[in-house]
This record gives C-alpha cells, structure tokens and sequence, in this order.
C-alpha cells in the first residue's frame, strides 16, 4: 500500500526528535511566481496550493522588529502554548499523537511537544502533515500515522485560527476519513491564539502578535508551504513541500523554539492552573470572527470572504505573500501591529482606522482580475 512507498522527508531545520516532516520533498522544481501572478492564476480559477509564493526576504530594520517582538512576548508565547498543552495532556494523556499543520503550526507543535516533556517527562509523537483549503488533509499521512501508532489519539495542532477556514476544512476532512475508512479522528485544533472563536482548545483569544507570524520558512525549519500539484504529487504521495537550503544563513527556526522553551520553566504553574480553570468553563466557539467578515465584505463590496483575512497572523500573511489591497486597523498604537505598519509603509498599503473590529486587523487582498480586464 502507500505506506510502505511514504516515510518522513529529509527536509528542514528541525531536529528529527523534535518533528517529523510528513511530506513529498519538492525542492528541485521550480514552483515559484511572483505574488500578482500567483493572485490572478488563483482569482482565475486556480488553486493557491498549486505553485508557491517568492519568500520575501525583509530588510535588517523588520528582522530586529522581530527580535524585538519576540524578547518582549516570548514569555505570554510560552504561556499560551503551556496552557494549550496542558488541556491536550489532560484530554490525552500519552497516548497524544501531535499531528501539526504545516506549516504555521509545525513550531507550535514543536513547543508544545517541549513544554509536556519539561512538565511530564513525556515524549509525544510529532508530526507535520498538509491540509488544505478546498482541498482537504493528506490522508496519506494520517494512514502513516495510524499505521505507526495503532493505539494513539491524534491531536490536530495549528498556529492561531482567522476567520475559521481551515478548522471548517478539518472538520470536513475529518468526517471524509470516517466515512471512506470507518476510522473516527477528534476534529478539535489545538492553536495558540483564537481570536476568531474558531476551536475550544486554545492558549488564548485575545488577537496578539505570535513572534513565528513575523517571517515565512525562516522560522518554519526552511520548509515552504504545503504543494498539491497534480504534475508532481501522484495519488499516493504525501502532499508536497520544498527546503530552502539556500537561506540557512537567515533561519532563525530553532533559535525561536530554544527561547521560547527557556520560558517554560518558569510558566508551567500558571499554565496549569489556567488550563485547569478552562476545563470546568463550558467553551463555546461561534466563529465570531465571520460577522466581521461580512460586514467588511458587504462595506468595501468584495467579491469573496477568501479575500478578506482578519486577524494579526492572517494580515501579516497578506503583506507578506499575496497582493495586498487595504489594511483595516481597530488599534495602530498596539505593539502587536508595529511589523503590520512597517510593511504596509514598505509595500504602499493603505492603513485604514477600523475600530469596530473584534479583531486588532483585518487584511484585503486586491482582485487582480479586475486590473486585467
């Protein structure tokens, strides 16, 4: 079957015992476009997963707003993954298989497979899969994982949620794989932030700057975004990805995971006890993060919801990755938008005061189709 033809690739920064990279090794085909093409292929029809983004390589000023960033919010980073560690080992226990999306939240993983060996001396499987928008999650992988670990209970992990895209497509992944494979999955992410009431497994839902939203592959072990071309990816391969070797003077991958890990020590206690008072709340998600959507959809008279990207994480996303249109700002004095201003400054943005926002931003992707016609 496909299991014995799939292992772990070869690719990235990390150390193997800190994630395993479920993935097809891309890295010598040429999949890259610059952002106005990759954005009128995918306003045309196309699929974003087809090709991939140029990595934006920022200026000196940028990569020191994200050391700075990071000095001053290592510690509530550290909190937030402790208390969505916590629940996960209470839910779990050791049977825990982290299964992290890539690539946002492979370092989430990373650290969250950290804090439980610090606090439990337990060393949970990890592993990196692909899922994607409209596309669905690589059931390749998940029958790697299952084969290797029968008697494991697979915990979904992520970066921060937006508007909820992709914890809707997991949950429809999910519910596929039950029915094709009568093998039930728990559909529950795990994420740092939620600020888009997306899940009830989080560190918090306050919209804040996570330090690894700063930069692209150079905080994601060199790993690019997930690939599912059908020219390279055959029915049985894992989904694609490449390793940008050529940057390894710039990767700040494992400095990220070491100092947001010295962190855990001295947090533990707080996040236990916060993650303890979470399980006796009912929580409730509501994708909140929708009406906002919607109302700047119908506001600035866009064609798409795919095209509106709120939140700190996904308007970083936006600047550095896709076309970006207009900026809505609920808070331009909040130190977790500084990198956000610096871009837009860079790239010509418009930043508009939107203060009726759950959220502290929203993003808008230009429609390229439109300038064509």
């Amino acid at each position: 079957m496909q299991n014995t033809i799939n292992k772990p690739a070869n690719i990235g920064t990390y150390h193997e015992s800190d994630v395993l990279f479920l993935l097809k090794d891309l890295s010598d085909i040429q999949l890259e476009d610059s952002a106005v093409n990759r954005e009128l292929q995918i306003q045309s029809g196309g699929h974003y997963s087809e090709s991939l983004p140029i990595e934006y390589q920022p200026p000196k000023e940028y990569v020191d707003l994200f050391w700075k960033t990071l000095m001053e919010y290592k510690q509530k980073v550290a909190v937030c993954v402790g208390i969505v560690a916590e629940q996960i080992y209470q839910l779990k226990g050791k049977n825990a298989i982290l299964v992290s999306l890539a690539r946002a939240g492979t370092p989430v993983g990373i650290l969250i497979k950290r804090y439980l060996k610090m606090r439990y001396n337990v060393s949970l499987p990890h592993y990196s899969i692909s899922i994607i928008r409209d596309r669905g999650i690589d059931e390749n992988a998940l029958h790697y994982i299952i084969d290797k670990h029968p008697n494991g209970t697979i915990q979904f992990v992520d970066g921060w949620t937006g508007k909820g895209a992709i914890s809707i497509e997991l949950t429809n992944a999910c519910q596929d794989f039950e029915q094709k494979y009568q093998i039930k999955l728990d559909d529950t992410l795990a994420v740092i932030a939620d600020p888009g009431y997306c899940t009830t497994l989080y560190g918090t839902r306050e919209d804040f700057l996570i330090p690894s939203a700063c930069l692209n592959s150079t905080v994601s072990g060199l790993v690019s975004r997930t690939v599912l071309n059908d020219k390279y990816i055959g029915k049985d391969d894992f989904h694609g990805a490449k390793f940008y070797r050529d940057l390894f003077p710039d990767d700040v991958s494992n400095e990220f995971i070491d100092m947001i890990s010295c962190e855990f020590p001295f947090i533990a206690e707080e996040a236990a006890e916060i993650a303890s008072q979470m399980s006796q709340e009912k929580i409730e998600t509501g994708f909140l993060g929708m009406e906002d959507v919607k109302r700047i959809q119908a506001e600035f008279a866009i064609e798409s919801t795919h095209f509106i990207k709120p939140g700190v994480g996904e308007t970083t996303r936006v600047l550095l990755r896709r076309v970006p249109w207009k900026i809505l700002m609920r808070d331009p004095s909040s130190p977790f938008v500084k990198h956000i201003l610096m871009l837009a400054e860079e790239k010509g943005v418009e930043v508009i005061p939107y203060p009726n926002l759950n959220y502290l931003c929203c993003g808008l992707i230009k429609s390229v189709k439109e300038k064509q016609e």
